[in-house]
């Protein structure tokens, strides 16, 4: 199965956090799963971090390798194939990066591993 990874639900598995569920624990720990990254999540982090909202427990470039290396999650580019949908989407979430990542999910007919539960109202499988 291919699954998008919404940003706090890779970080929350990345750090070993308790919020992470176990179905989403799963899905992503399945290495049979192609588990894709969107260039939206690490962007978003780059700029909490900066902003002072957000802080990782070890550097951000270390935080990417593991993402990339260790555990060997995709990159699910953005394609204006996605921001096409964005054009029609209600604004049922006004944030522009779990937009972004609704779209591509939608797009793609992949489910997204998110415990926001906003994303049910636009069509699409989320785990958590």
């Amino acid at each position: 199965m291919r699954a998008l990874v919404d940003t706090h639900a890779l970080y929350w598995f990345v750090d070993g956090d308790e919020k992470l569920s176990e179905s989403a624990i799963e899905t992503i720990g399945d290495p049979d799963n192609e588990i894709l990254i969107s260039p939206a999540s690490y962007w978003e982090m780059a700029i909490k971090i900066r902003l002072g909202k957000w802080r990782l427990n070890q550097p951000y470039q270390e935080f990417i390798d593991t993402i990339l290396v260790r555990y060997a999650f995709g990159i699910l580019p953005i394609l204006p194939l996605h921001t096409v949908e964005l054009l029609d989407m209600p604004f049922h979430h006004r944030d522009p990066f779990d937009r972004l990542l609704i779209a591509q999910a939608k797009t793609e007919q992949i489910p997204i591993v998110s415990s926001d539960d906003r994303f049910d109202a636009y069509g699409i499988r989320r785990i958590w």
